[in-house]
């Protein structure tokens, strides 16, 4: 049983009334789901033990042992095994810098505190990474058994980004999941969320026929009812843990570290790195400080217009049911806190002292240089491809411009040179260029697009039509383009023509949630067709499956789709050999699967599984033309 997007809605709404109405029969039924899992699988253990030992029982009391006995004791016995290989599910711990309470005694020291208050866990193990995240982690270290190990995880940019008081209610928030001193049952559902996540995902990952079998049907059933029952749950566990900040900083602190956190998450990934990669125009080795630059920047006010686009984004978006996390603006409401416009600029103010330099000291600078010098190592081939392209880009508008003084360009060659000129040269060089190829195709997609978005720069209203152009040709830039015309229409004063865009943007987002649930499985009722990959690529493909030796035979078609039709999602069924001891061992089907799709890139949108537990579905493949793209020499 798995939901599509429409019924899941409609059974999270459901949901909600039933436990607004009904809250503690409402947890009760989430309490039932959450054992029943285990349940399940225990009970599966049990009668496997005891049948084991039953048929061992008999054998001991019998006068004979005869070979069907022996035959069952060993079955049972290689079942069992295959069955506690596939409970003792590994969760690999979070990679990060450890950090020790002798080198960072304030940042212990204030988590200590929190813990305390809150009556949190304590934490076994804080990492800082290189995300802007922070965020709370429980690996347990016998799998379905417990025995949880508790990770702190902090984003250096993010404590770069933060004042401390803001730091701290980010803090809060995250061990809130955690807490003692609220609901701990709703705090033991969430975590229990992130658990089964992670068994499911490693469960079927193990690969193992027989396993599969036992477990499928069960987890089909249970893991999307169980999202579904405690979802809402779960939505209020993340309320739950913003009082939680709001208790431990105060409600202004609680509210502005929302903000913040949203507009300058925003303001890194989108400007801050976007700077760093610029120079990769001009220098051909990548800079030594980058993490220096990022502390710097988040030190100063950010521009107004920047700050106001990233905020407007950040407050039109809405609550959906992808995600658990309700938006900015439903988590402003509900701490009580009303934003006023004018707060803006004391929100962004420049920071005086980062949550980075009071809680990591005389190790910040020491810390500083090491993840820059990481990045550095990580990014040092591809910034030299990059550019050596860029380089290339040169080269070839200068041939373009060349070629364009004696004949006239092909379109594909026109927009290239376009697109190379708006690189080099900026908006105004490009406008002509842009009208030209619009002039001798009306829809050409990325044309409009540009031109749209550099008239709405110049506060040109026209922008609008040639960005609806470029969103009728080209589905992918619906969101961004609608985003961009808010923009421009709230600057305008424009509220009404604001509020359809964004709901416009909502519609859109529903629809992409819908194709992404399409594109996420494959079953034996989903119709598919014959593929449309050239000859070329399913000869390369080919030619990679030959160079495994495990892959018996492989099969190629398109799931019929009803959602975005127009991008193909690619079917790729693979039949492997698989022995009965790798049965007991159980074979890894996802690194066969992640391997493929690291090498094939050229396929796109794909979805790659086994076909050995699926012979109907291997029937069906059979009979659509063409779908057969290798078999293995010698089998037939």
């Amino acid at each position: 049983m798995a939901f599509n997007q429409d019924p899941f809605d409609k059974l999270i709404q459901k949901l909600e009334a039933f436990a607004n109405k009904q809250p503690h029969l409402y947890k009760l039924h989430v309490a039932f789901l959450a054992t029943l899992g285990y349940a399940y699988i225990f009970l599966v253990l049990a009668v496997t033990l005891a049948l084991l030992a039953g048929i061992i029982f008999l054998m001991l009391n019998a006068q004979s042992v005869n070979a069907f006995s022996l035959k069952g004791v060993l079955f049972l016995l290689a079942f069992a095994l295959v069955l506690l290989r596939s409970l003792w599910v590994s969760f690999p711990p979070p990679t990060g810098l450890p950090l020790q309470p002798k080198d960072v005694p304030n940042l212990y020291s204030l988590i200590n505190e929190i813990s305390s208050k809150l009556q949190a866990p304590r934490f076994h193990h804080i990492l800082l990474t290189n995300d802007f995240n922070a965020g709370v982690v429980q690996r347990p270290r016998l799998g379905l058994l417990g025995w949880q190990q508790n990770y702190l995880i902090v984003g250096l940019p993010l404590m770069l980004a933060l004042p401390p008081e803001q730091f701290r209610a980010v803090l809060a928030h995250e061990l809130g999941h955690l807490s003692g001193n609220h609901s701990r049952f709703s705090g033991w559902i969430y975590r229990q969320r992130e658990t089964w996540y992670r068994i499911i995902k490693g469960l079927r990952q193990g690969g193992n026929e027989v396993s599969s079998l036992i477990f499928d049907r069960f987890l089909t059933w249970y893991s999307p009812f169980f999202n579904a029952y405690s979802f809402v749950l779960a939505r209020m566990d993340e309320y739950e843990a913003d009082r939680c900040a709001v208790e431990l900083s105060g409600e202004q602190n609680a509210a502005e570290a929302l903000i913040n956190v949203e507009v300058k998450a925003r303001f890194i990934e989108r400007y801050f790195w976007s700077s760093i990669y610029k120079q990769v125009e001009t220098e051909i080795e990548p800079p030594k400080m980058t993490y220096m630059a990022m502390q710097q920047a988040l030190s100063q006010r950010l521009h107004q217009e920047i700050t106001s686009s990233y905020l407007m984004e950040a407050l039109t978006k809405k609550t959906n049911n992808a995600d658990t996390h309700p938006c900015l603006t439903d988590r402003l409401k509900a701490l009580g806190y009303i934003f006023n416009p004018q707060q803006e600029l004391a929100i962004f103010a420049p920071i005086e002292i980062s949550a980075a330099q009071k809680l990591l000291g005389n190790r910040l600078e020491k810390l500083i240089a090491h993840f820059s010098q990481a990045w550095r190592e990580e990014i040092a081939t591809p910034w030299r491809q990059k550019y050596a392209d860029f380089q290339q880009s040169i080269a070839t508008l200068k041939d373009l411009n060349q070629k364009a003084k004696t004949q006239q360009l092909t379109l594909d060659e026109a927009t290239q040179r376009a697109f190379l000129i708006f690189k080099f040269d900026g908006e105004e060089a490009v406008i002509p260029l842009l009208q030209e190829i619009i002039h001798r195709d009306a829809h050409h997609a990325s044309a409009n697009y540009l031109l749209g978005q550099i008239l709405l720069n110049k506060q040109d209203t026209t922008g609008i039509e040639y960005i609806e152009k470029a969103m009728d040709k080209d589905s992918s830039i619906v969101i961004e383009g609608c985003q961009i015309i808010c923009y421009f229409l709230h600057q305008q004063g424009k509220i009404n023509e604001v509020k359809s865009y964004q709901k416009r943007v909502e519609n859109y987002y529903e629809l992409i949630l819908k194709a992404g649930q399409e594109r996420s499985h494959v079953r034996g009722n989903d119709k598919f067709e014959s593929h449309t990959v050239s000859d070329i690529e399913v000869n390369k493909l080919r030619q990679q499956l030959s160079h495994y030796p495990q892959v018996i035979s492989a099969y190629l078609v398109q799931k019929n789709l009803q959602y975005f039709p127009e991008k193909p999602f690619y079917i790729l069924a693979l039949k492997r050999k698989v022995t009965f001891l790798e049965g007991i061992q159980e074979p890894d089907h996802s690194k066969l699967i992640n391997s493929l799709l690291q090498e094939n890139e050229f396929l796109g949108n794909v979805f790659i599984f086994i076909l050995n537990n699926h012979l109907n579905m291997e029937k069906k493949l059979k009979r659509i033309p063409n779908s057969m793209i290798y078999q293995k020499k010698g089998k037939k």
